[in-house]
């Protein structure tokens, strides 16, 4: 990168949020892609792959990884796949804790974007490597099970959305399933069972 990033994330989602309703203009603008949250009545902002490597958050999130690998003892692109799945698997299983999904969603999208993009970069890095240009797919990324590039990232979102809100509600089916199953057995049904018991 020819410059050094003077902007934050927080400041170009900011920005975002402050530009009004028109959010084709503001997303062509800026770099930033949206998606509607109709639970909430909100918009979720959030950058793509290119656009969070133009920001003072970029370098900051890439060398935390980097550091979190170089401390470890496994090879950089080894550890981060067992750290791209854990990070999925951790980020799932709260969701599915979550008391409402949508908020839930809503205030983790973007860190998990931010974060997986970190450690493709961080690996690219570490290896000497160029960072990863969208075109082709990182080894790190092989066994991954979302298109992290495709759309500027705006694949990665949506899927990534849809499945955190079906984390919540397979949760409560579960949840539901398992209440009924715990339900007691009335009188009635126990007499009808053993009537036909004696019947085989």
């Amino acid at each position: 990168m020819s410059t050094t990033p003077k902007i934050s994330l927080a400041e170009l989602l900011a920005g975002a949020d402050a530009a009004g309703h028109d959010h084709a203009a503001t997303e062509k603008n800026s770099g930033l892609q949206h998606i509607h949250n109709h639970a909430t009545g909100s918009i979720v902002w959030f950058p793509t792959w290119k656009k969070f490597r133009e920001t003072t958050d970029w370098s900051e999130t890439v060398e935390g990884v980097a550091e979190d690998f170089r401390s470890g003892s496994a090879p950089a692109e080894e550890w981060a796949t067992a750290l791209l799945a854990d990070d999925l698997a951790a980020l799932l299983e709260r969701a599915a804790a979550s008391s409402d999904a949508n908020i839930f969603v809503q205030d983790n999208l973007t860190h998990h974007l931010t974060r997986t993009w970190a450690v493709g970069d961080a690996v690219a890095k570490a290896a000497g490597k160029d960072l990863p240009s969208g075109t082709t797919t990182p080894a790190v990324f092989a066994g991954y099970p979302y298109d992290v590039y495709a759309q500027d990232g705006g694949a990665f979102a949506t899927a990534l959305w849809n499945d955190v809100i079906d984390a919540r509600r397979n949760r409560a089916l579960a949840d539901e399933a398992a209440r009924k199953a715990l339900k007691p057995v009335s009188r009635k049904a126990l007499k009808n069972a053993a009537r036909k018991a004696a019947r085989r």
